[in-house]
């Protein structure tokens, strides 16, 4: 089980370190910041897509434990094997939106996307794969 927590944090962590990153690179001045921001259509476009990403997104990975096909799958015999899978899973419907909005922003300088990846990484919060949280999820404690 711990192999698969650790497993698990790196791909909590590894998208908040390449957000950072993004950041970093954007504000110093190495990568172009409002290549997009002339076309107004696409942004309302992406703005639109990834507003409604976030929306569907944070609710589906808050509850996806609690689906009953996935829930019986965690309490399984192969216990660990379903975890990683389903908490990789979890993991990426908040990160890589996080990841995605992040970029948006410097590309469209527009402050929605901004929002959206802050909204995320405090979602991420609450599906942090601690040890505890594993085995809860597994033991079939959380229902």
């Amino acid at each position: 089980m711990k192999k698969v927590q650790k497993i698990l944090q790196l791909e909590f962590w590894m998208p908040i370190v390449v957000s950072l990153l993004l950041v970093a690179l954007f504000e110093m001045d190495i990568l172009e910041t409002g290549l997009l921001s002339e076309d107004k259509s696409s942004e309302f476009v992406m703005v639109s897509v990834m507003e409604l990403t976030t929306i569907c997104f944070i609710p589906l990975a808050l509850y996806l434990f609690r689906f009953n096909k996935i829930h019986n799958q965690l309490c399984s015999e192969k216990k660990e094997h379903y975890l990683q899978k389903w908490g990789t899973y979890r993991l990426a419907l908040l990160c890589i939106p996080m990841v995605v909005n992040t970029l948006l922003y410097y590309l469209f300088m527009h402050v929605a996307f901004a929002y959206l990846a802050m909204i995320l990484l405090l979602s991420l919060c609450f599906i942090y794969p601690s040890l505890e949280r594993c085995l809860d999820e597994t033991d079939g404690r959380n229902s």
